[in-house]
């Protein structure tokens, strides 16, 4: 059975933002500007883990939220007793009851979960009265940029393990229940076979699996008397921790084990190394078990375990056949944020009713947003991926061209060839409110991240020094950025206008 967000967490959800998204959200109900049409657009700047891509996932938590997305009487409560520092009240009565009246109108384009995505591309967009999108922002931020960098994560763990099975053992060392939860759930959606944690394998149909923990061996006299202690509870799922005391002695005890489960008809799964050389010692157990007749017992290794450490053992002959991955992986350990932003692309004028394109500027290149209606272009020919471009679906004029400009670099451009097919990534999920898209899945997700992975190049796969996939803007958009970046900073008084 798959759960809901709103089934694990039955309270609203309404206060699961920022306090200066309400304050701003005030400020336009006072000004008159609430019910402006806006379009905001969310996006990260850069691959996470120094990786080539990302594993989009959380927009179906996200679209739970919104499915249930209204302010309760408790949480409006809860506002009216905010002050400020003089004693006043932070939000005046009038805007309460604007949020207790009003009815989500906002309409979300996303991402399908699962789907290979990049850095500068929209991940979602969402469109609405100005007011409502804002008071988005720290929610799809929340449901999106944790996930997305678990599951690239796990697709980075998994791609280094190859056909290996990985188990996600990382429940007790997340960040909270919550993070927990989620990190399961993008696991699994990156790629990992089975999780440790047994609420998300309740809430999310993830299949479930363990071994037993060093206390068991030490909770007996001997190790042997241990194992045999296990083998008698679980004949036929016994895998034995060895490492407790030492692991080569462990090895024989476990094979003693294993001898006495074939006599009584059950069998010996395998043994778990979990510290120590894991290179020398999955091959020495290998050898072991082989000789003593136990050629289909696997040998699982955990300890620390991440793309990198995985990728070491193999080209050391590591013959180990499960990999048990846990701390590195729910906490994303050596990149803990995928830095995802949620920026204005566009504001309804109320003067003309056109689309006046907004723009974000910065010191950094990389920090400059880009102006309109974008959408993900993906072009790819036969079993490989060429190339994605981002467009304005408001202009659509020149895209006959195929020609994708870097948004950082514009002398890097690439010509996508007449024959390529191509996909439109963003798809409606919310229409003015309401649900227009069916929840795909959590097996549909993880066959997303199969399929795309299959059509990226290798070379973009890699866990170091990856080759950097195409993305680049339409011409015509990249232009029209430029030249209101030349506007703003007072290089040129020609901008392209509104549509």
């Amino acid at each position: 059975m798959s759960f809901k967000i709103t089934d694990i967490y039955r309270p609203s959800l309404a206060l699961l933002t920022d306090l200066y998204q309400l304050t701003m959200a005030q400020g336009y109900f006072e000004e008159g500007i609430h019910e402006r049409e806006a379009m905001f657009q969310m996006s990260f700047r850069q691959n996470p883990f120094n990786g080539g891509f990302a594993i989009a996932c959380g927009i179906e938590a996200f679209n739970d939220f919104l499915e249930n997305a209204s302010w309760q009487a408790d949480d409006l409560a809860y506002l009216e007793s905010l002050t400020s520092d003089d004693g006043s009240r932070l939000f005046k009565a009038e805007f309460l009851e604007y949020l207790n009246t009003s009815r989500l109108k906002v309409s979300v384009d996303a991402v399908d979960e699962g789907r290979v995505v990049f850095a500068h591309e929209p991940l979602a967009r969402v469109r609405g009265p100005l007011a409502q999108c804002q008071m988005l922002e720290t929610a799809m931020l929340n449901f999106l940029n944790f996930p997305t960098l678990i599951a690239t994560k796990a697709a980075r763990v998994c791609l280094a393990a190859g056909s290996d099975p990985v188990l996600e053992f990382g429940l007790r060392r997340a960040q909270g229940i919550d993070g927990a939860l989620t990190a399961s759930r993008a696991a699994y959606v990156g790629g990992v076979a089975a999780t440790s944690n047994l609420m998300a394998g309740r809430y999310f149909g993830i299949p479930v699996r363990g071994t037993h923990a060093h206390s068991w061996v030490m909770s007996f006299d001997t190790e042997l008397e241990s194992f045999m202690a296990f083998a008698r509870s679980l004949p036929r799922h016994s895998v034995f921790l060895v490492d407790t005391f030492n692991t080569m002695d462990g090895i024989e005890n476990a094979i003693k084990a294993g001898q006495w489960l074939v006599s009584q008809g059950g069998r010996l799964a395998g043994i778990r190394i979990d510290s120590g050389d894991l290179a020398y010692l999955s091959r020495a157990a290998r050898k072991r078990l082989d000789e003593a007749g136990f050629k289909d017992a696997v040998i699982v290794a955990s300890n620390d375990l991440d793309e990198h450490l995985i990728l070491s053992l193999k080209s050391q002959g590591a013959a180990i056949g499960i990999w048990g991955v846990g701390t590195k992986l729910v906490t994303g350990s050596d990149d803990p944020a995928l830095g995802g932003v949620y920026k204005m692309v566009a504001l309804r004028s109320q003067k003309t009713g056109q689309w006046d394109y907004k723009i974000k500027l910065s010191e950094q290149i990389s920090k400059i947003t880009t102006p309109g209606m974008q959408q993900v272009r993906r072009y790819r020919d036969g079993r490989r991926f060429l190339g994605d471009m981002i467009f304005d679906e408001l202009d659509t004029g020149k895209l006959a061209q195929r020609t994708i400009v870097d948004p950082l670099d514009m002398t890097r451009r690439k010509q996508i060839p007449a024959t390529a097919e191509y996909e439109d990534l963003l798809r409606p999920v919310y229409d003015q409110g309401h649900r227009v898209a069916s929840a795909q899945g959590i097996e549909k997700a993880r066959a997303n991240v199969r399929r795309d992975l299959d059509f990226l190049h290798e070379g973009i796969k890699r866990a170091t020094f990856p080759h950097t996939y195409p993305v680049g803007l339409e011409p015509g958009l990249f232009d029209r950025k430029a030249a209101m970046i030349l506007k703003i900073r007072g290089f040129s008084q020609e901008a392209s206008p509104g549509v």
